[in-house]
């Protein structure tokens, strides 16, 4: 009853249909603009003055929007029917043409990665080319990595062959999954109302759920290890082309972060695993009264929990009524995803299984995609993605350039809308029993985002470091998984075979390498920046909006100076650890 008449996206914004019109028109739009691009500016880029290279920018940021207006439809409808083929179809078609027809601006940031520093300095002294100095800043970040415009080109083109095309074959095979409980026809479930049960009330059901994941997922098994060998393979490759010095550079390049803060964050949360997760899960399985938890105990409701469960209407209220409380211009922007139909909520068959606030481009608006089960965990999500939301539209007025936000900072607005609807549903709880239930699933949310992503990142820097020497079999790649495993969770777990393969079905590992430590960086950035704001720190609300709004035009230091925070200060990692290791403090008060 509480996921009957939930909300569906309107694309309408974007295209009305995958026959509009107006998607064919922008099509051709782009088609022949790219092509007039090239002509006009191909090889001339160093020549330019101020305000003809500021007009070359522009002109170049309004075909991007517009081919990423078309992809962005072609994405968000197929998100929610991933095993309709013609959908199918439909997106890797838009996918071809725009990649086709991009390869006549790909010149552009490679000419501008070319120009000597004196002409470029020359370049954006104009007034107007100055704007866009961040864009160009980040651009030539990749500099040195930078390969021939031929070999650039073909890259680029040959990523709907290669890895765009093993990504498209991992969802569709995900989204066709059905897992059988019991071995029984009738109780077959998608992957997300499998996950789900691993939530359950019920020990036998949870248990149930981990055999049938497990069992789907081996059904599968040698194809997901191909397609997870091929693309660590396929980016080596590149890696090596570009003399990349670590598989994660890439990523923390275009992080905008240096390694050595990642490599502070990494090292903060793994030398805490004892005191966070590995006491957190002692305690847990004290409460269930056993010496050892299941792996499929890790995300149980604990004993006392009513498992309520929420309305659409409710987890609306206590999100919106949670922004407000903090600035009521917050929750006056999450309304509109309520208002003008920028959610689609309801778990389906052939859905993607997750959730994400997909920002679309600046033009039109985000767009929220989530599962809606009526657990507090999904009150959680909502707000968490309609953080996402706030922030991609306020950022929005930065352009198509500069709009998007590096990763480490892109989970800033979401974590911290977390915060505020955690806060705001423990405030108005005045029973005992259920204040510790609630405190104790914001610790293990945390647990998930901060140990659990770190452990991902294990996983990814052994995986991609050991296939530049060979082809990872199954049972290596399972060894691996649970080796990180054990040393994240601890030794209240008994871990089993019904675990082995649960790291085939983490689609970030696939979508976006090394993606995940952005989360852990997240939720310690914003456990610091909660406690300054819990302290009173003037004109807060003003600054934590300006951080919204520069999107991707200023770096980490600059963006939390205002609040006297600095992440490259080893201290600051631990102050936002000590946020958990409190609450779990204070979990061992109360039992």
């Amino acid at each position: 009853k509480n996921t009957v008449n939930l909300p569906k996206w309107n694309l309408g914004d974007l295209y009305i249909s995958p026959n509009s019109q107006k998607l064919k028109y922008d099509l051709k739009w782009i088609k022949g603009e790219s092509k007039k691009f090239r002509i006009k500016y191909e090889g001339k880029i160093k020549n330019l003055d101020g305000l003809r290279f500021w007009k070359a920018i522009t002109k170049y940021e309004t075909i991007v929007e517009r081919s990423e207006k078309i992809l962005s439809y072609g994405y968000l409808l197929h998100a929610t029917y991933m095993s309709d083929p013609k959908i199918s179809a439909f997106l890797q078609n838009l996918q071809d043409r725009v990649t086709e027809i991009s390869s006549d601006t790909i010149f552009f940031t490679l000419e501008i990665n070319r120009l000597s520093d004196a002409v470029l300095k020359n370049q954006l002294k104009h007034p107007k080319a100055a704007r866009y100095a961040p864009w160009v800043r980040d651009c030539r970040v990749f500099r040195k990595f930078q390969l021939s415009d031929e070999v650039e080109r073909l890259l680029h083109e040959k990523t709907i062959t290669s890895r765009n095309a093993w990504i498209r074959l991992y969802g569709e095979i995900m989204a066709d999954i059905r897992f059988s409980i019991d071995g029984k026809r009738q109780k077959e479930m998608t992957l997300t109302e499998t996950l789900n049960l691993l939530s359950d009330k019920r020990s036998v059901n949870r248990e149930k759920a981990a055999k049938a994941l497990n069992y789907g997922l081996e059904k599968n098994i040698r194809t997901f290890a191909l397609i997870t060998n091929t693309l660590a393979k396929d980016k080596d490759i590149e890696d090596q082309w570009r003399k990349y010095p670590m598989p994660q550079s890439y990523r923390n390049l275009a992080n905008q972060v240096e390694d050595e803060v990642v490599d502070a964050l990494v090292k903060a949360v793994r030398q805490n695993y004892v005191n966070l997760s590995h006491r957190y899960y002692k305690l847990k399985a004290k409460w269930f009264g056993v010496h050892k938890l299941n792996t499929w105990d890790r995300n149980a409701p604990l004993p006392g929990d009513s498992g309520r469960r929420f309305s659409w209407n409710e987890a609306k209220s206590i999100v919106l009524s949670a922004y407000s409380g903090f600035d009521p211009k917050m929750a006056s922007i999450a309304k509109q995803f309520f208002d003008k139909g920028w959610i689609d909520a309801p778990p389906s068959p052939g859905k993607d299984s997750g959730a994400f606030s997909h920002s679309t481009v600046p033009s039109v608006h985000p767009y929220v995609m989530m599962n809606f089960n009526g657990r507090a965990r999904d009150v959680m999500t909502l707000a968490h993605e309609l953080g996402h939301g706030v922030h991609q539209v306020l950022a929005s007025a930065q352009g198509a350039l500069m709009s998007e936000t590096p990763l480490t900072l892109a989970e800033t607005a979401s974590v911290f809308g977390e915060m505020l609807t955690f806060r705001e549903m423990l405030n108005n709880e005045s029973n005992l029993k259920r204040r510790r239930i609630l405190l104790a699933g914001k610790v293990e949310d945390m647990m998930n985002t901060v140990i659990r992503q770190i452990s991902f990142h294990q996983f990814e820097e052994q995986v991609h470091s050991l296939r530049q020497t060979g082809e990872l079999s199954v049972e290596r790649l399972s060894e691996i998984w649970m080796q990180v495993q054990r040393e994240s969770l601890g030794p209240a777990f008994q871990f089993d075979n019904e675990y082995r393969y649960f790291w085939s079905y983490i689609p970030h590992f696939l979508h976006a390498p090394f993606y995940v430590y952005a989360y852990a960086f997240g939720d310690c950035l914003v456990n610091s920046l909660y406690e300054v704001f819990l302290l009173g720190h003037p004109n807060f609300q003003a600054k934590y909006f300006d951080l919204l709004k520069a999107g991707g035009t200023l770096r980490h230091t600059e963006l939390l100076a205002p609040f006297g925070l600095d992440a490259s200060d080893p201290k600051f990692w631990n102050r936002g650890l000590s946020v958990i290791s409190g609450f779990v403090d204070e979990l061992e008060t109360v039992s």
